[in-house]
C-alpha cells in the first residue's frame, strides 16, 4: 500500500476519470509513493465519507456529487469555498475544504476562448457545479441566470450566494423565459446526459434551443453529450467538460504534492481512459 493516499468521495462514480488522471501524473512525476482512489459512499452519510478517509491517514479529497455543500460542515473552508457555499478539494494536514472548480472552469474558458465580460450566462442546476459557476462568470462580469427543476431551490443558492460573494442581479427563469432572456453562453451544471444516461438532455423538447449560443457542458462522459448536440444543430458552438475536470483536478494536485501538475499527462489519461 501506498504511503500519501488521496481520492475522491461521491456518488455514484462509475463515471470517474479521476484516478486515471491523478495516478498518471504521479507517475510521471516519480511520485512512486502516491495513490489515488475513488471511493462510492452513499449520500446518507456524508460524515463517515470524509471521516474513514480521515482516519486512515489519507493526505486529501476530492469531493463530487453529492457531497460537495454538505462536507463544508467538516472540514474549516476556505475564503473560496466559503464564498461559494461549497467544497470540492480537502487538505487533511490542516483540514482545510477549498473550491477548485471555480478557477478550474474559468481556465477552460479562457483556454476556448469564451468571453465572459458581459455575455448572458445561463446556468443549468443549482448544486454544488452550479455555484461555482455563477460565482466565476459573474466575478468576471457576466449577467447571469439559473434554470433549475425546482426553482425554489435556485433562488436560494442565489440567495445564499448574495449573502456570502455579495452576487447582484441573477436570477432564476424557466427554460421558456431563458430563451427570450438570450443568453450568450448556456453552462450545464447538473449530471444530465451523464454516462450510462446519455440520451437525457437537461434542455426539455418542447423548448427550441437558442441559436447561435455557446454551450459548456461540465459533463465530460460521453465526450459528446445530446446537449452539445442539441447546441450544434441550432448553430451554435459547444465545449464539454473534459478541460475543467483536468484543470480543477492539476490544481488539488499541486494543493496535495506541492509539484506543477503535468497537465499535458493528465489530458493524455483521460483521452485514454475515455477509449
Amino acid at each position: 500500500m501506498k504511503s500519501k493516499r488521496v481520492g475522491i468521495i461521491g456518488f455514484p462514480l462509475s463515471h470517474t476519470l479521476s484516478p486515471a488522471m491523478h495516478n498518471a501524473a504521479f507517475a510521471a512525476l516519480g511520485l512512486d509513493d502516491w495513490e489515488y482512489t475513488a471511493m462510492a459512499v452513499p449520500p446518507d452519510i456524508p460524515r463517515h465519507a470524509v471521516e474513514e478517509p480521515r482516519r486512515h491517514g489519507f493526505i486529501g479529497l476530492n469531493v463530487t456529487i453529492p457531497f460537495k455543500e454538505v462536507v463544508m460542515r467538516y472540514v474549516r473552508p476556505d475564503d473560496k469555498a466559503r464564498a461559494v457555499g461549497a467544497v470540492n478539494t480537502i487538505d487533511f494536514r490542516t483540514n482545510i475544504g477549498t473550491n477548485t472548480d471555480v478557477d478550474g472552469f474559468l481556465q477552460d474558458l479562457q483556454a476556448h476562448a469564451v468571453p465572459l465580460q458581459e455575455a448572458r450566462v445561463l446556468v443549468l442546476g443549482a448544486g454544488g457545479a452550479a455555484r461555482a459557476a455563477v460565482y466565476g462568470v459573474w466575478q468576471q462580469g457576466a449577467q447571469v441566470a439559473v434554470v433549475n427543476r425546482t426553482p425554489q431551490r435556485a433562488h436560494d443558492m442565489l440567495a445564499q450566494l448574495a449573502l456570502s460573494a455579495g452576487l447582484q442581479g441573477a436570477q432564476v427563469l424557466t427554460l421558456a423565459d431563458a430563451l427570450a432572456w438570450q443568453p450568450t453562453l448556456v453552462v450545464n451544471c447538473t449530471s444530465v446526459g451523464m454516462y450510462p444516461d446519455t440520451d437525457a438532455s437537461p434542455w426539455e423538447n418542447d423548448v427550441p434551443f437558442p441559436s447561435g449560443v455557446t454551450v459548456y457542458d461540465m459533463v465530460y462522459r460521453p465526450r459528446v453529450t445530446r446537449l452539445m448536440r442539441q447546441a450544434e444543430a441550432a448553430g451554435g458552438r459547444a465545449v464539454g467538460g473534459l478541460g475543467m475536470l483536468v484543470r480543477q483536478g492539476a490544481l488539488a494536485f499541486t494543493l496535495w504534492t506541492g509539484q506543477p501538475a503535468p497537465l499535458d499527462v493528465m489530458f493524455a489519461a483521460v483521452e485514454r481512459a475515455l477509449g
